[in-house]
């Protein structure tokens, strides 16, 4: 593949992925949830068993301090409370409200419209043809918005 053919395939790539955050967080708006793409990264670490502020500043890729105020927004937002942690003392683990899974679900919901709208275009087929293909180039991720 030559840098030019490279060049258009990133391109092709982050512009699907903007559409794509752009389309689930305006879902998850449209349904009445106060959010930003910001939070929909962070509720995919707190979603399976909460997460403590270190480890969710390590999966945004920000700094604690940065990942702290996300987390004071989202107890603010009713989205997330803090608990004692089960097995560290010290620590605090932060997991989702009722609320913040109502918006989890939500944004599921939103992300099955913004797919829909590319089998539409492309047909199932071959939108889990790109599903396969893309879980083969990264298939755990990360899920952060970060460049």
């Amino acid at each position: 593949m030559q840098n030019s053919e490279a060049l258009a395939l990133t391109a092709a790539l982050l512009a699907a992925a903007g559409d794509l955050t752009r389309r689930i967080n305006d879902g998850v708006q449209a349904r009445g949830f106060e959010v930003r793409p910001a939070h929909g990264f962070a509720f995919t670490r707190l979603a399976p068993d909460g997460a403590t502020v270190t480890e969710l500043a390590a999966h945004l890729g920000v700094t604690k301090q940065a990942a702290s105020q996300l987390v004071d927004e989202l107890v603010r937002k009713g989205y997330a409370e803090r608990r004692p942690h089960p097995v560290d003392a010290r620590a605090r683990l932060v997991v989702l409200t009722e609320h913040g899974w109502e918006c989890t679900r939500a944004a599921e919901e939103a992300a099955a419209d913004a797919v829909r709208a590319w089998a539409d275009v492309l047909g199932e087929g071959e939108v889990r043809v790109l599903c396969d293909r893309l879980a083969r180039i990264a298939p755990y991720g990360p899920l952060r918005p970060t460049w």
